[in-house]
């Protein structure tokens, strides 16, 4: 498949610039490689700039309201479940007004791909601090700076344990590809934080690590099975000291080996926490990829069992073993 057949008729209104573009050219070259026709793909999203998505995409589609993108992909995914359901949010609609929703979808997992688009500000109203905005940002709603403590968005979901975590950046196309199709291939809820930048009214907030000269010493890709080594040069490793993480030359034998699918998520959280406030690369790519039942699947197992032990296998059914009187 073409990932042209992915992309409706309709006019881009991203602004010249911004992350999303890239995102949006990702999700549908990754929709391609995976291979699902368009009419067994549902988008839903929330409010936000990330929230247009649907309308271009070439697939069934939901604009919803403000945070409530999660309840609403759960309940496609629940009454459809032969759907492939995919969620986009960004980190204001997603983890502010929708943080409940979010966290619950990710504690039960259902079987969704949700892409967090976070530039950490509010791009569609204007320019306020977002839940992932740095202490101290300045913006139109903290003129002084703020004073709270941001989320971190794989800590988040680490937390609400959560069975796959992926972090990609907008200028890094091959990465957010893979990040989206392994996304795909997991089943249940599969988070992609998708570090954007808002050329407008936030520009140049990834860019320790957007910057193509110092991109290779401040990121690391991190493969499963593979190495954690970085750098220009690939001269750089991650090792343990203890309970904290530190870099050594690339040929230490202390070098770590990266397992995506280890249940113990210590480590994991070790690695969504790495950036420039510990002197660490940010790790991208897939973090946590591991099995447990999905919400899709045990609920709809449930009423398989409940059905076959019950006498009545319809509503009608079920209304003529009850009590019956006619009224005259």
């Amino acid at each position: 498949m073409e990932s042209s057949e992915f992309k409706s008729d309709q006019y881009v209104r991203f602004c010249p610039g911004c992350g999303d573009h890239a995102i949006l050219a990702a999700l549908t070259k990754a929709m391609a490689q995976i291979g699902i026709p368009t009419h067994q793909i549902a988008v839903i999203s929330g409010i936000g700039c990330s929230s247009r998505m649907p309308h271009y995409l070439s697939a069934y589609g939901f604009n919803t309201i403000h945070g409530r993108g999660g309840a609403v992909a759960t309940g496609v995914k629940t009454s459809h479940p032969e759907l492939t359901v995919w969620q986009m949010s960004g980190d204001g609609d997603c983890m502010a007004i929708g943080g409940n929703h979010f966290i619950h979808e990710i504690r039960r997992n259902v079987d969704l791909n949700v892409c967090v688009f976070n530039n950490r500000i509010y791009g569609l109203t204007k320019g306020q601090y977002s839940p992932t905005s740095p202490k101290g940002f300045i913006s139109k709603s903290s003129p002084f700076g703020t004073v709270e403590r941001p989320f971190i968005p794989g800590e988040l979901v680490l937390g609400a344990r959560g069975t796959f975590f992926a972090r990609t950046l907008d200028v890094d196309m091959p990465t957010a590809v893979d990040c989206m199709v392994k996304a795909q291939q997991h089943k249940g809820a599969s988070i992609i934080e998708c570090l954007v930048n808002c050329v407008i009214f936030n520009n140049g907030t990834h860019a320790w690590i957007a910057d193509r000269e110092t991109r290779a010493d401040h990121s690391i890709v991190l493969r499963h099975g593979e190495k954690m080594i970085f750098g220009k040069d690939n001269d750089k490793g991650l090792a343990l000291d203890g309970f904290n993480i530190i870099i050594v030359p690339s040929n230490d034998p202390r070098v770590l080996v990266h397992d995506a699918h280890c249940q113990d998520d210590i480590l994991h959280h070790k690695l969504v926490q790495m950036g420039p406030e510990n002197g660490l690369p940010v790790a991208l790519g897939v973090i946590r990829d591991v099995e447990e039942e999905t919400y899709d699947e045990a609920v709809n197992r449930q009423i398989a069992e409940v059905r076959a032990a019950s006498k009545a296998q319809t509503f009608d059914q079920l209304t003529a073993t009850l009590e019956q009187w006619e009224v005259k």
